[in-house]
């Protein structure tokens, strides 16, 4: 038999591998579904690549990889004899078999005894070897199985090798050197002061400047000014902003070119004035609260609608989703997102065809992973009733684990890939990201989202506006809390906590501010101061009001109540109100109309030349000194640059600040006489100049920055193509990228592409400004981004709402309409909504009405 057994597992010896350190051994769950060994048809795990897969879908990966040999674990659960002695634990017959595998906590240990199999299986035949069989079996397949069945799961070896179990302490935290330049940051307002990005942005520690970071391939990151600015000054650490929590923060050093820990970070932080240790949190059954805020237990209570009986749910588009432990934001996000048909249709009614294209390793594909947890969602094979009928009550159903595609989507972020908790809204837009990002060339689901913006600037004293689009997905409306209806009660609750404060007294009752959604929607149509507007009708600093409108409806509508806050102290709140948001929306008078007939456009001009007051004066044509703002000067010297090239930038650049010369200065540092001192042209000698520019202004043109179509070109973008993408999205480096990766390049003659670079283009989206209820679609605008427009009117479908005290604590549960009757899904329990609480959510979910 041995002889027998060896002579069969030749020809296939060379692709039996035993695992080496890093390999991922898939043996609790299929790639293609949640099967796993506790399946009727067990897992087989492929020995050569370790994956696991369902016997519906083992087959699909022997035909495509021609790998023959599969190691099929089973897991047999069954009731214990009658007799068994109470609260033994389960017994296992063969432990050594799954020795990792966590018992299913669907079966009472005390109820049930476990019986573990394996055997190894050659395909096409179905050749079975029963394990262990140390005797019969090749010595090397004999090693690779034991090391197999011993490995811990791939899951199970991520969560103990978590990037944040690696992470080792800095060389530099202890004797890190931080100067006194009296910089305190803000608790809000952040933005590279380099580029002025909002989005990914980093603290150096040693000097204080926030800059942002790197371009990721996940579509997150910056222009990399935190990295440059560490190879001007050889600053070492830097602490990402929006990871700041009373636990901790991300913090990276250069020099070491890792993530590091800072065991002194509370210190390094309140340097510049953030104070982390006010903020004090603990965990209670895998949740964090906050220590030093009232329990917000009405609240809890509401949104769980607890103390209700309510009724259980089974079937298609009614299975739940298990927590991994703080996971509930992708839970509420990806049940919202499977509700629409859209994300229905494109990846669960392609299953097949993602699954026959996917790539060897489909833990890796984010479409594959997608139709994975879509199917597994919508199949209702997840979601079964009880057998008996009168234990309906008390049966919950198991739900269905989101850990492969939490593992894929985090990839490169550390902060979804951490066990905390995080913003639902930010984990909505990452997945919108991934998903346009993964669906080039073909259907895009997230289309539904996609809308454009008008932003209307004015100068206030010569009333001449200029207008521009952008691209959104989610509109943020603010909670205007002076607009509360029980303001009087509010007012005389803010005495009695004042008063009771100062008395050592047991603080009152909280009230709940109660806001009209009409006054937040009033807010969001309000016009903005615009800070350091500049105006080219003026050619100089001037007030400016900026206000947003519609260019286009979506065919779904993301709102955000904008709840969190930071105090003064940097510790984060969350806003107690509520608002009574409507069913029914109609947002049509808030739709675009452009540039009116009575309206005069702000020129397009760049900044001018300041020059010194007596330069038109002098007779002999020379400019005496010009007006140079030393500090910026010096601001820029520091960072290492020479000091005439600072000089230059900040007067090339009309005296508007650092942030404006050190653009100057990345633009033009490459030329011959970039340290060379500044010299200025006669009056007899203007240089060029148009002749209806005032003082030297230069019109702005169709040409974007240099600078930006250099770092897109970087990325291996062709230079036609992100200019285009630039023109396309109003000079936005970040909306470039999304619209580069929605807008693959086409095979259009290249004459095309050298037009698109050389010649003016109208605003991509002035189409949008003459419609009312027509479509805009890529035929009507070409270069542009793909909007489903239409009537703004919208009907609420579901909503997620947030418990705690802040966005990285708490809980989020999410109801969605369904058959007409609410429903809400609290991680793997999904039941008939009672009386869902749209009062208290975080973020809804609109869909547009017909016109008819």
């Amino acid at each position: 038999m041995a002889a027998d057994l060896g002579e069969l597992l030749v020809p296939f010896m060379p692709t039996v591998r035993v695992p080496r350190t890093g390999d991922r051994v898939f043996k609790s769950e299929c790639a293609f579904s949640f099967d796993s060994p506790e399946s009727e048809g067990g897992l087989y795990v492929c020995m050569n690549t370790f994956l696991g897969f369902g016997r519906e879908h083992v087959e699909r990966h022997y035909r495509k990889t021609g790998q023959s040999v599969y190691m099929h674990l089973k897991r047999h659960v069954k009731e214990k004899a009658t007799g068994a002695a109470a609260g033994a634990i389960p017994r296992r017959r063969n432990g050594k078999v799954f020795l990792d595998l966590e018992l299913n906590r669907d079966f009472n240990g005390e109820d049930y005894e476990y019986e573990d199999e394996a055997k190894l299986v050659i395909f096409p035949d179905h050749f079975e070897i029963p394990l262990p069989n140390i005797e019969e079996l090749p010595a090397l397949v004999t090693i690779a199985c034991d090391a197999v069945l011993n490995a811990p799961s791939a899951y199970k070896k991520q969560e103990l090798e978590s990037w944040e179990e690696e992470i080792q302490v800095s060389k530099h935290a202890r004797n890190l050197r931080q100067l006194d330049n009296g910089i305190r940051i803000p608790p809000r307002g952040w933005k590279c002061q380099k580029c002025e990005m909002r989005e990914n942005l980093w603290l150096n520690l040693t000097d204080g400047a926030v800059l942002c970071g790197k371009w990721f391939f996940d579509g997150s990151g910056g222009n990399g000014h935190a990295l440059e600015r560490y190879k001007e000054t050889k600053y070492p650490l830097a602490v990402k902003m929006d990871t700041i929590t009373p636990d901790g923060a991300d913090v990276y050093s250069f020099e070491e070119e890792e993530a590091v820990l800072d065991p002194h970070i509370s210190d390094h932080l309140s340097h510049f004035g953030i104070d982390m240790l006010q903020m004090q949190i603990k965990t209670e059954n895998g949740h964090h609260t906050d220590n030093n805020s009232r329990p917000r237990v009405s609240e809890w209570e509401v949104i769980q609608e607890s103390g209700m009986k309510l009724k259980a749910v089974f079937g298609s588009g009614y299975t739940g989703i298990k927590n991994l432990g703080n996971s509930c934001y992708l839970g509420t996000v990806i049940q919202v997102l499977f509700s629409i048909p859209d994300f229905q249709r494109m990846y669960v009614g392609n299953l097949q065809r993602i699954f026959d294209y996917s790539p060897l390793d489909p833990s890796l594909d984010f479409a594959t992973q997608m139709a994975k947890l879509g199917h597994g969602l919508l199949s209702g094979q997840h979601s079964k009733p009880p057998m008996k009928s009168e234990l309906i009550e008390q049966h919950q159903q198991k739900g269905i684990s989101p850990r492969m595609l939490k593992a894929l989507v985090s990839r490169g972020n550390p902060e979804f890939s951490s066990s905390r908790q995080q913003d639902a809204q930010e984990f909505l837009l990452h997945v919108i990201n991934l998903v346009e990002r993964n669906s080039s060339g073909t259907e895009n689901p997230s289309d539904v989202f996609r809308f454009l913006v008008e932003e209307r600037v004015q100068c206030c004293q010569t009333r001449r506006v200029r207008y521009s689009q952008r691209v959104d997905y989610c509109i943020q409306l603010p909670a205007p809390s002076e607009a509360a209806t029980n303001r009087e009660e509010l007012l005389a609750y803010e005495t009695k906590r004042r008063d009771a404060e100062e008395n050592m007294r047991a603080p009152p009752e909280p009230v709940r501010a109660r806001i009209p959604f009409t006054a937040c929607l009033q807010a969001f149509t309000e016009p903005d101061n615009v800070p350091d507007f500049w105006s080219s009708a003026l050619q100089a600093k001037s007030a400016g009001v900026k206000t947003s409108r519609f260019a286009s409806f979506p065919e779904y509508l993301i709102l955000q109540i904008k709840k969190f806050t930071f105090g003064v102290d940097w510790v984060p709140k969350k806003l107690d109100l509520a608002i009574d948001v409507p069913d029914f929306l109609d947002l049509s008078r808030l739709r675009a109309a452009g540039l009116q007939a009575s309206e005069e456009e702000l020129p397009d001009l760049l900044p001018p030349i300041v020059l010194a007051e007596d330069t038109r004066d002098n007779s002999m044509g020379s400019i005496d000194s010009p007006e140079i703002d030393e500090s910026a000067v010096m601001q820029l010297a520091e960072m290492g640059f020479p000091l005439e090239a600072c000089r230059k930038a900040v007067y090339y650049t009309g005296n508007m600040g650092p942030e404006m010369a050190f653009n100057w200065i990345i633009a033009h540092m490459e030329e011959p006489d970039f340290a060379e001192p500044l010299t200025l042209p006669s009056v007899m000698d203007p240089g060029p100049s148009t002749s209806d520019s005032p003082m030297g202004a230069t019109p702005l043109g169709n040409s974007p920055p240099e600078e930006s179509i250099a770092i897109l070109t970087s990325m291996g973008f062709p230079r036609a193509h992100s200019i285009q993408a630039l023109k396309a999205t109003n000079y936005n480096l970040e909306r470039a990228l999304d619209w580069i990766f929605t807008h693959p390049e086409e095979e259009e003659s290249d004459a095309l592409s050298d037009m698109a670079d050389t010649e003016p283009n109208d605003n991509a989206f002035s189409n949008a400004n003459s419609h009312s209820d027509s479509t805009l679609s890529p035929d009507r605008d070409a270069s542009g981004p793909r909007v489903k427009d239409g009537p703004g009117r919208y009907e609420l479908f579901a909503f997620i709402s947030h418990m705690g005290a802040s966005t990285m604590s708490g809980r989020y549960v999410c109801h969605i309409k369904k058959e007409g009757r609410w429903v809400i899904y609290n991680d793997h329990k999904v039941c008939l909504s009672e009386r869902p609480p749209k009062d208290l959510g975080y973020i809804y979910f609109y869909h547009r009405l017909s016109s008819s």
